[in-house]
């Protein structure tokens, strides 16, 4: 039998080094699911429950391994549903690949069925290569392009093959005007700044007496560069969400998360620092780095485009966060003087003692801050965690202690719901024998992350490690967007569009042949994490939490105190169990005494 487009398109994907697919089939991409059943398991296929969720999975399979990340999907509907993910990976600057089928070239222009002009609408998630194949040789280097593109410019690429394409015989370009004949190979270059833009960078970092660090994504595989100009330095670092794991939280000098999400002494540090050093993230929110002026600026980072955009940056280094760093690092002097570094670990040590009392103060039933709380400290060696958007993001951002060898990632630029699940199933495909967590809301659950459960189900007795946890906070309310309503709106909780169904997940996850664990008191937390680390198959652990727990920003605004008087004035639904647990947060961070005790008075 003659190679195929799709046979072509696979074997050259795997040339490339692509060894699993994520997608959903449909007849507008049979032609090529036929070429990945007769490839004979050179390219795994993973059968997500829905397009969306399986672009999803593709970015994170690319977060979790630096790999090309490749979804896959049918025309119409199948494609469109793809977006949601693409423009994850897109905003998080990951390298993926989207496949799309699309109808019969001779039926393009027809008002045919599941006839949607993909080319348009991929323009803007996959600006970057985004092209329909028309003739066999075309396929070479198309794929060669889309692949390379992804690759070098860790960006989205599409290709979208009409139907009949596919099953037709494959032919190389012909040697004559007008073809192209591309080759496969790309290997990432060493990038790193001019020596004099370093010497610049470092008299600028040379220069300041309270050096503050702010890293992300693009710093986690520089840890010890990191660590190593932190020192050099006396400097104290904070980190963007997306750059969790680029630090042990064992490190005092270490601040933890930044911004809404953040911590104290992150957003202490960056009001008292006198120079800010940015490594390698997209933080978007001005208002928690210093005060314009305040701070002299220096920022590295591969993409020019992210430089001195959040702050106007003295010396913009383009470079690899590793690279730049060891070669920036002879240059800096050795700071004698520890009394900025000794303020923030000491800022640091009261702030872990502040969340400790807060995650221990009782509530109704649970306090939503001990679910992760109690996890830290058993957090497996190696294990890779996500989150979903919305509360529970709280949580995973402050309490929980990133340790090395440890890998953590989010929806981070698009802030999507949703994202967890999937993301938690790439990573156990990527390392099947690491423990996988993830934590999720209950309105992601509801949304689309039941669903995928079926996948995990599915497929988890390949998996070399049975450990992947899903913790549900089940508080029946959209909470994140509830309690913004109240602190930035001055509304109080608008029931119908917040308050969503009570749904046992532990019984769905049992249902499907999972472990299901549901806790509904604070002394039962514990335990259950012991449980679920132990069990033998994947756990859906549901925790019933109490909404109205505030997720406090690191420090409160007058604009926020007084939209959040206004709300209470207004009344709000749930107003006396918000105004007895906002006064124990706020209690548990100035009063001292034993966890809980003094806040029950409140």
């Amino acid at each position: 039998m003659a190679q195929t487009v799709g046979d072509f398109l696979v074997e050259r994907l795997h040339q490339w080094g692509v060894r699993r697919i994520f997608g959903y089939p449909g007849d507008g991409i049979n032609g090529v699911f036929g070429a990945l059943s007769r490839a004979g398991g050179k390219i795994e296929f993973v059968q997500a429950r829905h397009e969306e969720m399986a672009a999803f999975m593709a970015a994170a399979h690319a977060k979790f391994t630096g790999e090309l990340g490749v979804c896959i999907a049918t025309s119409g509907p199948g494609a469109s549903h793809l977006l949601t993910g693409l423009y994850d990976a897109r905003m998080d600057h990951m390298p993926v690949l989207a496949i799309a089928g699309q109808q019969a070239r001779t039926a393009l222009g027809g008002h045919y069925q599941q006839e949607l002009d993909l080319k348009s609408m991929f323009k803007d998630v996959a600006g970057a290569f985004c092209e329909q194949a028309t003739v066999p040789a075309q396929m070479r280097h198309l794929v060669d392009r889309a692949v390379r593109v992804a690759l070098g410019e860790r960006k989205v690429t599409a290709l979208i093959l009409p139907n009949d394409l596919q099953d037709m015989p494959y032919e190389d370009p012909p040697a004559k005007h007008g073809t192209v004949h591309s080759g496969i190979g790309y290997n990432a270059p060493r990038v790193v700044p001019q020596d004099n833009d370093l010497q610049r960078a470092a008299e600028v970092l040379n220069a300041g007496k309270k050096v503050a660090i702010l890293v992300g994504a693009g710093a986690l595989r520089a840890t010890d560069a990191v660590i190593a100009i932190a020192d050099k330095l006396q400097a104290g670092a904070a980190k963007a969400l997306l750059g969790k794991a680029v630090l042990p939280d064992a490190l005092p000098w270490v601040t933890g998360s930044i911004g809404l999400l953040g911590t104290e002494p992150s957003d202490k540090m960056m009001r008292e620092c006198d120079t800010l050093l940015m490594i390698g993230s997209g933080f978007p929110y001005s208002e928690f780095l210093p005060k314009e002026g305040k701070a002299r600026g220096v920022q590295i980072d591969l993409k020019p485009d992210m430089l001195s955009l959040r702050y106007p940056m003295e010396v913009n280094l383009v470079g690899d966060a590793g690279e730049t760093l060891a070669a920036l690092l002879p240059l800096l002097d050795t700071k004698t003087d520890t009394g900025w570094r000794e303020k923030i670990e000491g800022w640091t040590r009261d702030w872990w003692t502040t969340l400790e009392k807060r995650a221990l103060t009782d509530a109704k039933p649970i306090n939503p801050q001990r679910v992760t709380w109690e996890l830290s400290p058993r957090l497996p060696d190696r294990v890779i965690l996500s989150s979903d958007s919305g509360s529970c993001a709280n949580w995973y951002a402050r309490d929980l202690k990133m340790r090395r060898g440890m890998m953590a990632s989010l929806s981070g630029g698009l802030a999507s719901m949703g994202a967890a699940v999937p993301y938690a199933i790439a990573a156990k495909f990527a390392h099947p024998d690491r423990p996988v967590i993830a934590l999720v809301g209950d309105g992601a659950m509801q949304m689309n992350n039941m669903a995928e459960l079926i996948t995990v189900a599915k497929y988890w007795q390949q998996w070399a490690d049975p450990r992947w946890i899903c913790a549900v906070f089940n508080n029946e309310d959209l909470n994140q967007v509830t309690w913004e309503q109240r602190v930035m709106e001055g509304d109080p909780k608008f029931v119908a569009s917040q308050q969503i169904p009570n749904v046992p997940y532990h019984r769905f996850a049992e249902s499907i042949g999972l472990t299901g664990i549901y806790v509904d008191s604070a002394e039962g937390v514990a335990d259950a994490w012991e449980r679920a680390l132990q069990s033998d198959r994947p756990v859906l652990l549901e925790f019933k939490t109490d909404p109205d727990v505030p997720p406090l920003p690191p420090h409160v605004t007058l604009a926020q105190a007084k939209a959040f008087a206004t709300t209470l004035l207004k009344g709000d639904p749930n107003e006396g169990n918000v105004i007895v647990n906002t006064a124990k947060q706020v209690l548990n961070s100035v009063l001292p005494g034993k966890h809980g005790k003094a806040d029950d008075d409140a």
